[in-house]
């Protein structure tokens, strides 16, 4: 393992621009489920906007007990605050991420694209106005507009679309791309990224598990990412 810490480290150095493409396992040691395992699935399926409609008790309990806990109690993973310091340094250019927990802007990652949206990026069901700010779900109970109205993150009104200015931004950044990390990704969403990549971008891996992207890698480091960025 340390001969392929030993040449991402390289990679990376030796690359001006590079964006890292994440999926849930980088959330997972924060207690942060992917879909498939929260205790209510609907939370984020088409009938999810009816339940926070007309039960918001129990819609708020539900998504508290299932993935905004972890969010606000555990925050960010190694790998979330390790991303961050490597943008910081200049040596990260994005993060293009399909999970909805918006923790890597809350490590302090700036340049971030949410694809599939967050529980940031929120609006009213009633009204319509827009309250971008992720702290609105952390007040014990279903957030409500000025007008009354519940308000819904993005993944529950756009019953879990793409994120179209999100996905533009992603799109931008890998054409420029010289090295995209993939981490805890299995290629969800990839159509709507992956014909804009870079043909001569390198493309590394970090997943214990095989998946998608195993073929299109020229490095599969076959870890947790939080393995690998505590030695990074």
């Amino acid at each position: 393992m340390n001969s392929q810490i030993e040449e991402l480290k390289s990679f990376i150095n030796n690359s001006n621009y590079t964006i890292v493409i994440t999926g849930a396992g980088v959330s997972v040691s924060s207690g942060v489920g992917d879909v498939e395992h929260w205790h209510l699935p609907t939370v984020l399926q088409m009938s999810s906007e009816i339940i926070l409609k007309t039960m918001p008790k129990r819609y708020y309990k539900a998504a508290w007990n299932s993935f905004l806990e972890p969010i606000f109690n555990n925050g960010a993973t190694v790998t979330h605050r390790k991303l961050a310091e490597l943008e910081n340094e200049g040596k990260i250019q994005g993060i293009i991420t399909t999970n909805i927990d918006h923790l890597h802007s809350i490590a302090g990652s700036k340049n971030v694209a949410e694809i599939q949206g967050s529980f940031a990026v929120n609006k009213c069901l009633k009204c319509g106005k827009q309250y971008n700010d992720i702290n609105i779900w952390n007040k014990g109970k279903t957030p409500r507009c000025e007008c009354g109205g519940v308000i819904g993150a993005f993944p529950i009104y756009a019953h879990v679309g793409q994120l179209r200015t999100e996905a533009e931004k992603a799109r931008r950044w890998v054409e420029l791309a010289e090295l995209i990390i993939i981490i805890g990704a299995n290629g969800s969403y990839y159509w709507s990224y992956g014909n804009h990549i870079n043909k001569n971008a390198k493309i590394v891996q970090i997943n214990p598990k095989k998946t998608y992207f195993d073929s299109k890698s020229i490095l599969n480091i076959r870890k947790k990412s939080d393995e690998i960025f505590r030695l990074l």
